[in-house]
């Protein structure tokens, strides 16, 4: 994944941006402040369009993060990722809650539980098209998203953390057997 940020962070998410503000002042636990994430990107899920032509385009090498805007408090990012088709992230999880929202195409989540002998358990999984929210909150969380769709796909994503200071929300990857559930 390659990460780039823009120079015009907020352009088209300004009422998005000032309603997760107002919930992450809140304070509250993390999968109460995912559920009320959830809700206000529902309201405020922007179009396509909010990327340039070349930034929807994506990358032939892999997909591509677009952060957006990173709260100067450090309590929130937000970030569009642009998956080609066949592009998916490998298995891990987060540092933290997070929200996402497709704007364009569709993805697949497949999700995992660690068991007691170090394998990986598949835990469930779940296809989101455009104008889907869902959301993380470890522990928990671990997950592999994919496009498996013939088209590009956009989603944008919300991190309970600053991705311009950290470069990413991922806390570890895993690379261990995988069994079915």
């Amino acid at each position: 994944m390659k990460t780039r940020y823009l120079a015009r962070a907020d352009q088209g998410l300004g009422d998005l941006i000032g309603s997760v503000r107002a919930v992450t002042r809140r304070r509250a636990s993390w999968a109460e402040t995912a559920d009320l994430v959830a809700e206000r990107l529902r309201m405020h899920l922007p179009t396509p369009d909010l990327l340039t032509g070349e930034q929807r385009y994506g990358d032939p090498h892999g997909y591509r993060c677009h952060v957006l805007h990173a709260e100067s408090d450090g309590s929130f990012s937000v970030a569009a990722m642009v998956w080609r088709p066949g592009q998916g992230t490998v298995i891990h999880d987060h540092l933290t809650w997070c929200v996402i929202g497709v704007i364009q195409g569709s993805e697949r989540e497949e999700r995992y539980a660690l068991r007691g002998d170090g394998w990986l358990e598949q835990a469930g999984s779940s296809a989101s098209g455009a104008g889907d929210v869902t959301s993380l909150v470890p522990p928990g969380d671990i997950h592999q998203v994919r496009n498996d769709g013939p088209h590009t796909t956009i989603s944008l994503h919300i991190y309970g953390t600053d991705l311009s200071r950290l470069g990413s929300s991922v806390r570890r990857t895993y690379d261990l057997p995988v069994v079915a559930g």
